[in-house]
């Protein structure tokens, strides 16, 4: 349970309602971690509550900036979709040739194309073989970190796979790392440049980075019995898990997907429109669908796009629901645990919020 006594209902750049407040104030109450913060918007009117079982800091919540994890995906994936609407790469190219034209590879990895790469149908594996020896020794403290860019493209263009690229779906934050250094080599632009030049920028984000901030301005994650932990370092990993932002920046990148504030760059608008369409589906009788980077459910009140993501420390929630215009962020900085309930609360609110 959160400390009540810590908690405060923010409305930010227009009123919100009392009844929103209410119901983000009961949903925090649900989520034990040290800080707390669940924003949601409304057509553009925003509300914020933020609270936890730790007293305030001298930065509010809402400002500080949370580690995203996997919920870094969806910027990455619309980082692709607006250079595709740009014309300067296309869905189909295949990795290998823009990483390294010409080299020797495995004939199944001369097949994995960007959008196998993004929409986890690559083949490859969550993470490479040799990943794992290096990052046991510190899987609590920081296992990304002694794994570079380098290494990343090493690994792929040395893979195997056991399974023809598009014909199976599984999560891969090794994936997704590759197409970050792919889109890197395409453009000769380094993965942070790029994400800020076609992302952040025109979006307003300027509170999101993929790196730590000045002192006091990023969130700390907690273990389970609430020391602190490192900040993410996410190696060679960036593209799948490095971004971090404000709850206000959350809501602003999901207010784009919603008929916010129309980008003035057609290609910005093309790249929104692209991944809210549903790409593919998977499993028993095709039950799971997927946008080019979002998870997609029905719900009583529309189709739901989501994401979440974790790291060591900290949680993350992404979701929005493209007909009705409602828009759900939150972050924690707790580690996931046994009968964790912040993802199942976030959720709850995306989808059975009238």
């Amino acid at each position: 349970m959160t400390d009540a006594t810590n908690m405060t209902a923010v409305r930010v750049d227009a009123p919100g309602t009392s009844a929103t407040a209410r119901l983000l104030a009961e949903a925090a109450d649900r989520i034990d971690a040290p800080d707390v913060v669940l924003a949601m918007s409304r057509g553009g009117d925003r509300t914020v509550h933020t609270g936890g079982s730790a007293a305030p800091g001298p930065v509010p919540r809402e400002l500080l900036t949370y580690e995203l994890g996997s919920a870094s995906k969806p910027y990455a994936g619309l980082l692709l979709a607006r250079l595709v609407a740009q014309g300067r790469v296309r869905y189909e190219d295949r990795a290998a040739d823009l990483l390294a034209p010409g080299l020797p590879v495995h004939p199944a990895v001369r097949r994995i194309t960007l959008r196998h790469l993004l929409t986890h149908t690559s083949g490859l594996p969550g993470l490479p073989a040799d990943f794992y020896p290096q990052a046991v020794p510190r899987w609590s403290t920081g296992p990304y970190g002694g794994y570079p860019a380098d290494r990343v493209v090493r690994a792929f263009l040395r893979a195997r796979p056991r399974r023809r690229p598009g014909t199976r779906w599984r999560y891969s934050n090794f994936a997704v790392s590759v197409l970050g250094h792919t889109l890197a080599a395409a453009t000769g632009t380094p993965w942070e440049v790029l994400l800020h030049q076609q992302v952040l920028a025109p979006l307003g984000l300027d509170a999101t980075r993929v790196r730590p901030g000045p002192d006091g301005t990023d969130a700390v994650g907690r273990r389970r019995d609430g020391t602190p932990v490192p900040a993410l370092d996410t190696g060679g990993f960036t593209a799948a898990g490095a971004v971090r932002a404000t709850p206000l920046d959350l809501l602003t990148f999901l207010e784009a997907h919603v008929g916010g504030p129309e980008p003035r760059d057609p290609a910005l608008s093309a790249a929104l429109t692209e991944v809210t369409r549903p790409l593919l589906r998977r499993g028993l009788r095709h039950a799971h669908t997927h946008t080019l980077t979002w998870f997609q459910h029905p719900s009583p009140y529309g189709r739901v796009l989501f994401h979440a993501g974790a790291t060591l420390g900290q949680q993350a929630f992404l979701g929005f629901r493209p007909d009705s215009g409602l828009a759900v962020a939150a972050t924690a900085t707790r580690r996931v645990h046994r009968g964790d309930t912040f993802v199942a609360t976030a959720y709850g609110l995306l989808t059975e919020t009238p």
